[in-house]
């Protein structure tokens, strides 16, 4: 996955919601010049043209949703094996978001134990990969996915689930309260 397929990709959720969403607002404007009394169904279409962006990034921000954890000494072991492969700023971050930052040739990442999101000025991009291991801690999966993605960023980019791009402010409203401040920390860094 090189930069300007990046590109490509987010010009092509762009132009799916503009698809999506323009006709209803158009017949939405429509109906309420034709007669007052269709205001109401131009309400609903207003809604659905509302509702259809904020179930993808729905979907994207699902991707760094927390998993049910397992026992505490197996999580204990993988989350001090995972301290190792980052530095102190990102196992703070970590141990308050859940999700491990990461810079990349391609952007920010934030990795999360079933997919990562990849921050890009405003724009994020939502990845969803999975280990194949269902029993493993979830800090040995976002291991396993923070090693992936330091071996080859663009064939992890390539391999995954491209699930969601879109605006940041969309996908934060999205991820959970305590996973704000990371996506917050990665747009930070992307200058």
């Amino acid at each position: 996955m090189t930069p300007a397929r990046l590109s490509t990709y987010a010009r092509s959720w762009t132009l799916t919601m503009v698809a999506q969403v323009v006709p209803l607002v158009a017949v939405a404007a429509l109906l309420v010049t034709l007669h007052p009394v269709a205001a109401v169904v131009a309400v609903i279409l207003l809604a659905h043209a509302w509702v259809i962006p904020e179930l993808y990034a729905n979907r994207g921000a699902k991707v760094v949703k927390p998993r049910a954890r397992m026992g505490e000494d197996p999580e204990r072991t993988a989350l001090g094996l995972l301290g190792d492969l980052v530095g102190h700023d990102a196992r703070e971050l970590h141990a308050r978001t859940g999700l491990v930052l990461e810079r990349g040739a391609l952007g920010v990442w934030l990795v999360g134990e079933a997919g990562a999101l990849l921050v890009r000025g405003r724009r994020v991009h939502c990845w969803c990969v999975r280990v194949p291991e269902p029993s493993l801690p979830s800090s040995d999966r976002i291991a396993h996915l923070l090693l992936a993605l330091r071996e080859d960023e663009e064939g992890f980019a390539t391999v995954a689930n491209h699930a969601f791009a879109g605006a940041r402010w969309r996908v934060r409203r999205r991820l959970p309260q305590r996973q704000r401040p990371a996506l917050d920390a990665a747009a930070g860094h992307c200058g």
